[in-house]
C-alpha cells in the first residue's frame, strides 16, 4: 500500500511539473471594452517562457537583451536571455543573516534602471534600497536608503525613478518575518511611499543620506506597485490589501505630489491576485498585476481588459528589440505576450 501510495504520488508530482513546463499555454483574455483590440491582437499568445522557481518579481530588461528577475523565495536574482536557461545572477540578494530566515520572503524584489543603465534594486527582506554600479555582480554595491529619521525601513517592494533623477519607492512589510504591522522587527508606524532626492547623483560606494529620504504617502495599509505617466504628471500606486485600489498622483513641478484619486476599486474580485507591480506603455495605459492576471487600464481609468495567467502574478516589464513584448512574473514562472504598443523604457 505504502509503495502504491508513493508510486502515485511520484505520478501526481510528474503531471504538474509537465503542465508547467515551457511553451504556448492556453491564452485566455477577457475583453471588457472595444479599445483593447487596439493593445492586444486578436490572436495574441501567451508563452511560459522559463519555470521552476519560488515567487518570482521585479523583472526589468536590459539594453543587452536579458532579463533580470527576483526569485525570491529563493533569495537570489537571475537573469535570463531568450533562448537559454537562466542562470543566477547573484546569492544572496535580500536576507544576508547568518541564520535562517524565519519569514517566506527572504529576497530583494522590485528593480528598475537607472538613467546611467545602473540596476537599482528594492532590498526587500534587506529592507533597503541598492545600486549597483555596473552589471556584475561583484560590482559596487551604493546603498540609497536604508532609514527614515533613525528607524529602520519596513521591506522596500517595488521602486522607479522619476523628475529630477529621484528614486519612488513603496515600503510594506512583505519582507518581514511575519509579513505583519505588528512584526517585532518592524520600526516604522507607517508603510509608506517615499522619495530619494537626486538619487542618480548619489556617489558610487557612499552611504545613504537620509536628508535626502522624504516620505510622500502615509496613509495606504499596503502599497505596492509603483509607476509614472509616460510624461510624469501622474504617478500610480496600488494598494494590496485590505482594500484592492489603484490610486493616480499629480505630480507637481518640484516633484511632490497631489492629491491622490481612487483610479480603480477591485476589492469585490476575490480571484488569486492583488494590485501589485505595475508599467505604463507609450499612449498612457496601465498594465497591472491583479486578480486573475494582467489588467489593462485607460489614462482616464477605465478598465479595458485583463490578460489571464495561470498562476498568481506579481509583477511586470517590458522587453524584446521594440518593447512590445510584455514579460509576466508569476508565482513559478515568467510569461510573455507580444502586443501593439510599445512600453515606457525604465
Amino acid at each position: 500500500m505504502k509503495t502504491t501510495k508513493f508510486a502515485l504520488l511520484i505520478a501526481v508530482q510528474i503531471l504538474l511539473l509537465a503542465g508547467f513546463a515551457a511553451g504556448q499555454v492556453e491564452t485566455k483574455i477577457e475583453r471588457l471594452d472595444p479599445a483593447l483590440n487596439a493593445i492586444v491582437p486578436r490572436h495574441a499568445k501567451l508563452v511560459r517562457e522559463i519555470t521552476g522557481f519560488n515567487w518570482t518579481e521585479g523583472p526589468v530588461w536590459t539594453p543587452s537583451g536579458s532579463l533580470f528577475f527576483a526569485d525570491i523565495r529563493n533569495n537570489r536574482i537571475m537573469e535570463w536571455t531568450p533562448g537559454s536557461p537562466a542562470t543566477v545572477f547573484m546569492h544572496p540578494s535580500g536576507y544576508l543573516g547568518k541564520k535562517p530566515y524565519t519569514g517566506p520572503e527572504s529576497g530583494s524584489n522590485g528593480m528598475t534602471l537607472d538613467p546611467r543603465g545602473r540596476l537599482t534594486v528594492a532590498g526587500h527582506a534587506q529592507r533597503d534600497v541598492w545600486r549597483l554600479e555596473s552589471l556584475s555582480p561583484h560590482a559596487t554595491r551604493t546603498i540609497l536608503a536604508n532609514r527614515y529619521h533613525g528607524k529602520r525601513l519596513n521591506s522596500p517592494n517595488d521602486l522607479v525613478y522619476g523628475p529630477h533623477g529621484a528614486l519612488y519607492f513603496t515600503d510594506p512589510p512583505y519582507g518581514l518575518p511575519t509579513q505583519s504591522d505588528h512584526d517585532p522587527l518592524k520600526e516604522l508606524r507607517v508603510n509608506g511611499v517615499y522619495r530619494i532626492l537626486d538619487a542618480v547623483s548619489h556617489p558610487a560606494g557612499a552611504p545613504p543620506d537620509e536628508r535626502k529620504l522624504q516620505l510622500l504617502i502615509s496613509n495606504l495599509t499596503r502599497p505596492n506597485g509603483i509607476a509614472f505617466s509616460p510624461h510624469m504628471r501622474y504617478l500610480y500606486v496600488d494598494n494590496s490589501s485590505p482594500k484592492k485600489l489603484w490610486l493616480r498622483y499629480p505630480v507637481r513641478a518640484d516633484g511632490t505630489l497631489g492629491p491622490a484619486t481612487i483610479f480603480f476599486d477591485a476589492t469585490s474580485d476575490t480571484r488569486p491576485g492583488d494590485p501589485d507591480g505595475m508599467k505604463v506603455d507609450v499612449k498612457g495605459n496601465i498594465y497591472s498585476a491583479g486578480p486573475g492576471g494582467v489588467w489593462i487600464f485607460s489614462p482616464q481609468g477605465k478598465h479595458l481588459g485583463t490578460i489571464r495567467v495561470p498562476e498568481r502574478m506579481g509583477n511586470l516589464a517590458w522587453g524584446g528589440r521594440d518593447y512590445r513584448t510584455l514579460y509576466i512574473a508569476a508565482d513559478t514562472s515568467i510569461y510573455s505576450i507580444r502586443l501593439k504598443i510599445p512600453g515606457v523604457k525604465p
